[in-house]
């Protein structure tokens, strides 16, 4: 089964991806080797105290560092990194800031009624915004634009898919300026893919450079006076119990604070205690060399749209600012025992399966471009598949997390919903839905790594019946894949 046929386009030549001269696989990102891997910053040089202590200088941890010295310049807050800021999901991801919830709007609902569900969605399209100020504000330069996000239809089941998906989020309330079903010629207009029968577009997206949102983020709160603490690890943490305050421990020293706030999203695994909190799960990307303006006269795409679809095994990708694609999927998603490859590094037949899956939507690729970087990264996926901001005043201890995928806006959501918990504020966003939401720990292995292996080869076989047969019915194989680990 070829990955053409998967995703429901034309067929490509099974052939290995052409890759460039500077052809670079893992170390860290493509993001990174544009601005340069930074220096690390000064470790823990010994035991600290604090008033915030938060374990992880990702996007979480640092917008919660940015809101809360904001709104209070006198708090002592300590961030503390095992290598350095930004370097696992927050400077490896696709670079949408997308407004969707983190999660099951209905799952939501079922405890906390519709309309909160309704206030959640509302709060994650102002997200988009927010970012976009505090950056401009803050001077940080990170290639943010605007442009909406467009979701691709290839086939007869994919196409009634998103018909389908426009229908039901107006169902909840999101209006006409908020999404828009368009024909295969109307979403032509604004990106040329092959095969394209139908799409939505939505303008609650902006596309961004990760690595410069998270390095600037971690400058800016720097020069507020957070103390950010690289080549760190945290071993554990540790509740308030006894008059003791909570606590992080590291090889270095202990930190104390009246809060411990975890920030480890795809990491967390790590942490003693929390292997099954969160399934790290393994998302792949390449981006090919910049491709001359003749391609882009084909393709369009001109007005930084974001790029999804609407295959079960999907993708994402955005057209960078220096005239390239950067095109991500599903790889190896899992490791058994939820292990994490720090490097990065992506197995051949993942890049030549996305090249593929890249040439087929955009055939004017192939031979005037190649592979020029490629590399992985984990998200943190909840056994629910929604995502949380959690903080307990007794034990001293909160996290956010569980973003499946749509943490470079939820971080954001996150930062502030846990600036009012930890300042015991009373607010809109401390009375969203996902505010303390908790659900169960994932299965012990092996079940865990066979419900995750199963779920995308599954999902694989229906993407490849619904493109071979082109039946307007969703395979029943994809809603077999849902239910085995109830996505």
């Amino acid at each position: 089964m070829s990955p053409a046929a998967v995703s429901g386009s034309p067929a490509v030549p099974a052939s290995s991806a052409p890759r460039s001269e500077a052809f670079g696989n893992g170390s860290v990102s493509h993001w990174f080797r544009e601005i340069g891997l930074p220096s690390p910053g000064e470790p823990l040089p010994g035991p600290r105290t604090a008033d915030v202590c938060l374990v992880g200088a990702g996007y979480t941890g640092l917008w919660t560092a940015y809101y809360l010295k904001r709104a209070r310049p006198d708090l002592r807050i300590v961030v503390l990194e095992k290598e350095f800021a930004g370097f696992g999901a927050s400077g490896r991801n696709g670079g949408w800031v997308v407004g969707e919830i983190a999660g099951s709007r209905e799952r939501y609902a079922r405890r906390h009624g519709r309309q909160a569900a309704v206030d959640l969605q509302r709060a994650m399209f102002a997200t988009v915004d927010e970012i976009l100020r505090v950056a401009k504000d803050e001077g940080i330069d990170a290639d943010l634009v605007k442009g909406g996000v467009l979701t691709t239809a290839r086939n007869a089941a994919q196409a009634a898919r998103v018909r389908a998906t426009v229908e039901e989020n107006r169902a909840w309330g999101w209006g006409r300026d908020d999404i828009v079903l368009l024909t295969g010629r109307e979403a032509d207009r604004r990106i040329g893919i092959e095969g394209q029968r139908a799409a939505s577009f939505s303008p609650h997206c902006a596309r961004v450079q990760p690595a410069k949102l998270v390095r600037g983020l971690a400058a800016t709160v720097r020069a507020l006076g957070v103390e950010i603490y690289e080549g760190t690890p945290v071993l554990r943490v540790v509740p308030r119990r006894d008059g003791r305050p909570a606590a992080a421990v590291t090889p270095s020293g202990t930190v104390t604070a009246e809060y411990v706030v975890r920030a480890t999203e795809g990491f967390t695994a790590r942490l003693a205690g929390h292997r099954r909190d969160w399934l790290p799960m393994n998302s792949s990307m390449i981006v090919t060399t910049p491709l001359p303006e003749a391609v882009w006269e084909r393709i369009g795409w001109r007005h930084g749209e974001a790029l999804g679809d609407m295959a079960h095994y999907y993708m994402y990708a955005q057209r960078t600012a220096d005239g390239r694609i950067a095109f991500g999927g599903r790889g190896r998603p899992y490791r058994y025992g939820s292990g994490v490859d720090d490097a990065g590094v992506t197995r051949a037949g993942t890049v030549d399966q996305l090249w593929r899956m890249l040439a087929g939507m955009f055939p004017a690729v192939a031979g005037e471009a190649s592979v020029d970087h490629a590399w992985s990264g984990v998200l943190g996926v909840p056994r629910d598949w929604c995502a949380t901001a959690v903080l307990d005043h007794r034990t001293g201890l909160g996290h956010a997390g569980g973003y499946t995928g749509h943490g470079v806006a939820t971080t954001n959501l996150a930062g502030r919903t846990l600036r009012d918990l930890l300042l015991r504020r009373d607010t809109e966003l401390t009375a969203l839905p996902w505010v303390n939401w908790r659900v169960r720990r994932w299965e012990p292995e092996p079940l865990r790594w066979l419900g995750v292996q199963s779920m995308y080869a599954l999902y694989q076989v229906a993407d490849a019946r619904e493109a071979a047969t082109d039946a307007s019915r969703t395979s029943a194989i994809a809603r077999v894949a849902d239910a085995i680990t109830g996505h």
